[in-house]
């Protein structure tokens, strides 16, 4: 909080009408004041309530009834009074289907309400250029999430059925779950939380895709192997590196015009940027030319332009980067030496196998990117102040009212 000094000057401040009412405020609350960069946000006690409340009991349960209607009435028709866990018709299908279906809308609808109130500074500053990139990215993420889920409850569970009322009554329960989440997270986009889902989509689908491969010894050939054609359930794998890839290409548009308020016309920036976005589409270029026999000569090539935009990205973030610590910079050129340390054991020595140094490079490489990600939206958020002062309503003197 921000404590007056002498010479600062009294100010007022005049509201709309509307502006007071949609703020719901009263004579004598309080209210928040947010200086960041060039920006005001004026927050009421009323404006700051919790998103928990914010959110609507009727706005994810209807669709979840609606969805436990539509799923009993399915297997009502064909006559199935004892509904599988798992399988092509299954509670696990319908769970994941409408769920993925209902959840997407949801989101979808809420994030644009969002922007249109201007209640959310990330979702006004998201250009509609990305809107579909987000939908589809948090789309796959559900579905990835219900997929892996499911699989591990028929791991846990196998051969488990149910009675069509008490598969009904789990449906909803999880209809509800997803609905609500999809919701919450449209309230609450923020580029932290879409930095933490794009880590979140490609670890966790590359331990799945592991788990799932544990049969088939992928380890004995190497981490390409689970998006080929040999690999359990390698389009999932490959769709991932896709999406995460589209993620992160909205994720540094958004990162960097928000950064061009606080560093106009910075060339470095604009080279970071570059640099970052062609990597991003890079990793989508490795989903999608897999390392099978047919597209083997790409997926190499794109597989090791990744490796070069990494080098450059930690050769260069000194010069690249406005007030880069030296904190970073030593753990950047660390990571960098292990990474050359790796290729020299892998390629001149020989103890490494093509694995192991694959798992090396992705894990080192891979956290590096998430830090500097982080660090460039730590950048946006400096020089906000706060205020609190107090509101005082009069009736207004004008039929007009003007800010």
């Amino acid at each position: 909080m921000e404590k007056p000094h002498m010479s600062e000057q009294k100010v007022r401040l005049k509201l709309p009408q509307k502006v007071t009412q949609q703020l719901e405020l009263k004579d004598g609350d309080q209210v928040k004041i947010t200086l960041r960069n060039n920006d005001a946000l004026i927050q009421s006690h009323a404006s700051e309530i919790s998103l928990y409340q914010r959110i609507s009991l009727a706005w994810f349960v209807l669709p979840a009834v609606a969805c436990s209607l539509l799923f009993n009435g399915f297997f009502a028709v064909r006559g199935d009074n004892q509904i599988p866990l798992s399988g092509n018709t299954s509670l696990a299908t319908g769970t994941i289907l409408l769920g993925v279906i209902m959840g997407t809308i949801l989101f979808g609808i809420f994030f644009v309400r969002e922007r249109r109130n201007q209640t959310n500074t990330f979702s006004q500053n998201i250009y509609w250029r990305n809107f579909p990139v987000i939908i589809l990215s948090f789309a796959l993420i559900l579905g990835l999430t219900l997929l892996g889920s499911f699989w591990l409850f028929e791991t846990m569970f196998d051969g488990l059925s149910f009675d069509r009322l008490t598969a009904t009554i789990i449906f909803f329960v999880f209809e509800t779950i997803i609905n609500y989440l999809m919701i919450l997270l449209a309230f609450s986009l923020a580029p932290n939380i879409l930095i933490r889902l794009f880590t979140l989509v490609i670890v966790s689908d590359v331990l799945i895709a592991m788990a799932s491969n544990t049969s088939r010894r992928w380890w004995q050939y190497n981490l390409s192997f689970l998006g080929t054609k040999l690999a359990s359930n390698s389009w999932q794998f490959n769709i991932t590196l896709i999406f995460s890839a589209l993620i992160m290409v909205a994720l540094v548009d958004y990162i960097f015009v928000s950064l061009h308020a606080i560093y106009p016309h910075s060339w470095r920036l604009n080279i970071l940027r570059s640099i970052l976005t062609l990597m991003a589409v890079d990793l989508g270029a490795v989903g999608f030319f897999p390392n099978n026999a047919a597209s083997h000569y790409m997926h190499d090539k794109v597989a090791g332009f990744l490796v070069y935009f990494i080098i450059v990205l930690i050769v260069g973030i000194r010069w690249l980067l406005p007030g880069v610590t030296r904190e970073f910079l030593t753990l950047s050129y660390t990571i960098g030496a292990i990474l050359v340390a790796a290729d020299i054991l892998f390629q001149g020595i020989g103890y490494l196998s093509l694995t192991a140094f694959e798992i090396i490079g992705f894990a080192l490489s891979f956290g590096w990117v998430v830090m500097l990600l982080q660090l460039l939206q730590q950048l946006i958020g400096r020089g906000t102040r706060v205020f609190y002062v107090k509101a005082k309503i009069k009736p207004s003197e004008n039929d007009k009212d003007l800010l």
